[in-house]
């Protein structure tokens, strides 16, 4: 018998056998609503401990010809710009340009099996394809809500995602490493090939690293998800992970700003108290009720209990070692968003032109679950603030551009969620390769 014929009946004898074992261990399906585990107060129930994860994936079919996402009532949608490459994260420049991070996750390492049927499963889930490594530039001409212009602004990067400007100088957060670029009002194309601020871990199970300048341009931040669930692959391989790092540009320094946040994505600056804020990702395998994600005011020195303990000091016992010593100073995070939703893009409402019903509170891109049943996840929420404006949330999230899951298929996924310069937002779809825009009706 040829090689390669015993090694495809050695593939399908594995994969059934994955399959039996995947319908044995598999969790159960969620047994509490999305509403009920976010909140101020989320109910937090019992863990149901999962072998493997539960396997939910929705396939991405994209947007047919004319369809577009569904706005909430008094609000309209049209799409800002088209035709991108996986385009995940925003960003606007002073003169109304608006930067498009085009970019997807690093080759991930194969380590074992689980790694690549995991590589395998983000696959299915529209995160497989090559990244094209590129921010681009969109103008809008005519200000007709439409980007009419686009140029490749900055090429030859590694899985790009944050950016931010201070001054004439743009950051430009790679998965592993922050770079500076010359920048000038106007121009539609850097070539220079930019200069490295720090370094820190790249890629892993969570390769997206997020950036944003403190008020006065002298500090910048930068999210740095974990590389793994738990920490199963070993402490040491998460060491300046699962934080939000402080760095100090004049002197190409870090430091460790918040810890115990496992996959923190969106930064934004809440504008009553000027705390930054941020939206995490928590833990997989407990359950389809647990953990909820959530976002959360960050102090500096704050702790907030990955891998070891979640939502403010519940152990988390899969762990070793435990620490139970930890869980005395372990914080709490401020408001949950649902289990498995990945709450990724985050902006306040200042400067939006959404009407009375937006103007306090904050706009949440959640990318949908791929490990949940039902599904959750999938739109782009409204997180209403005190009713005499900031600073903590008051109430439940608010669906505001849904439309995105329909039947079990993804036909977009919201990722970067940002104010343009009329005051509607800007959501990125890398499902979709679109930039959807909301706008009040008018």
């Amino acid at each position: 018998m040829k090689k390669r014929t015993i090694a495809i009946i050695v593939l399908l004898v594995l994969l059934a056998a994955g399959g039996v074992f995947y319908f044995v261990s598999k969790g159960d399906p969620a047994t509490l609503s999305v509403e009920a585990v976010s909140g101020v107060k989320p109910q937090i129930g019992a863990p149901n401990k999962e072998r493997i994860p539960m396997i939910n994936i929705a396939e991405p079919v994209g947007w047919a010809k004319g369809e577009m996402p569904t706005p909430a009532k008094g609000l309209a949608v049209n799409a800002f710009a088209d035709g991108l490459d996986h385009p995940r994260w925003l960003y606007l420049l002073p003169n109304g340009d608006v930067l498009v991070a085009e970019s997807n996750s690093p080759p991930r390492e194969v380590a074992g099996p689980v790694d690549w049927i995991m590589g395998k499963l983000m696959g299915r889930a529209g995160a497989g394809a090559p990244s094209a490594n590129r921010i681009s530039l969109l103008r809008d001409t005519n200000g007709d809500g439409k980007a009419d212009q686009k140029t490749a602004f900055i090429e030859g990067l590694n899985s790009p995602s944050g950016m931010a400007l201070v001054g004439n100088t743009l950051y430009v957060a790679n998965t592993d490493a922050l770079m500076a670029f010359p920048y000038a009002e106007g121009a539609t194309k850097i070539t220079d090939k930019g200069r490295k601020i720090v370094g820190y871990p790249g890629g892993g199970n969570h390769w997206a690293r997020n950036v944003i300048a403190s008020p006065d341009g002298k500090r910048l931040f930068v999210s740095v998800g974990s590389a793994s669930n738990i920490g199963e692959k070993g402490l040491d391989r998460e060491a300046d992970r699962a934080a939000i790092l402080e760095v100090d540009p004049a002197k190409n320094a870090m430091r460790i700003f918040a810890t115990g946040l496992r996959n923190p994505n969106g930064l934004a600056y809440e504008p009553a108290t000027g705390c930054l804020w941020t939206t995490v990702n928590e833990r997989d395998m407990l359950g389809g009720d647990l953990v909820p994600d959530y976002m959360t005011c960050v102090e500096f020195g704050a702790d907030y209990g990955w891998p070891q303990s979640y939502w403010g000091g519940y152990e988390d016992i899969r762990v070793e070692p435990r620490r139970p010593d930890r869980l005395e100073y372990v914080k709490r995070p401020d408001f949950a968003l649902g289990p498995h939703v990945a709450a990724l893009g985050l902006t306040f409402a200042d400067a939006t032109n959404l009407g009375p019903a937006y103007a306090n509170g904050a706009f949440v891109g959640l990318h949908g679950s791929w490990n949940r049943e039902p599904a959750s996840g999938y739109k782009v929420v409204f997180v209403p603030f005190g009713a005499n404006g900031y600073p903590l949330p008051s109430a439940k999230p608010q669906d505001l551009l849904t439309g995105f899951l329909v039947d079990g298929k993804a036909k977009g996924r919201p990722v970067s969620v940002i104010k343009d310069r009329t005051g509607a937002l800007l959501v990125s779809d890398d499902v979709g390769n679109a930039i959807w825009r909301v706008s009040g009706a008018k």
